[in-house]
């Protein structure tokens, strides 16, 4: 069969301001038609004003929001027998992280009325407190997966 070999991993660069490939991934999943330099205005303005809001470095706040936003386990749809399940399976650590991303940059999306930085800040000082609808994303997660748990079996 052809295709079957899959595509390398590129190797994502340290953002140059806070030297971390954490904070260069968020830039990447924040950017829109590839601009860049937006999409790390963006979040360096809104690291600014966590710093401002905290006292805290934005970057510990940052990694704390996205550890307490990432899910352990979501459900996955599994056909057996003509029906449907919806099976809990364990998360792993590339897409955890994707997810964390996801729903963080889709809750400061959700707020309307003011400018993405702000935005972006409030959901991320929320995140790092376990508040905030990044955090009832995940809640909602872990909760369909626990009454689930009965087809765990067919994973």
């Amino acid at each position: 069969m052809r295709g079957k070999k899959q595509a390398p991993r590129r190797v994502i660069l340290p953002d140059p301001q806070y030297q971390s490939v954490l904070v260069a991934k968020f830039i990447n999943k924040i950017m829109e038609r590839g601009k860049k330099t937006v999409a790390r205005k963006i979040v360096y303005q809104a690291f600014d004003v966590v710093h401002e809001k905290t006292k805290e470095d934005p970057r510990d706040v940052f990694e704390l929001a996205l550890k307490n936003v990432a899910p352990q386990v979501e459900v996955k749809s599994r056909r057996v027998g003509g029906a449907n399940y919806q099976v809990p399976v364990e998360v792993r650590g590339d897409r955890r992280q994707a997810l964390a991303f996801r729903w963080l940059i889709e809750a400061a999306n959700g707020k309307k009325g003011r400018p993405m930085h702000l935005k972006l800040a409030e959901e991320l000082v929320l995140a790092s407190k376990n508040e905030g609808d990044a955090i009832k994303k995940k809640m909602d997660v872990h909760r369909m997966a626990e009454a689930n748990r009965a087809f765990a079996h067919f994973a």
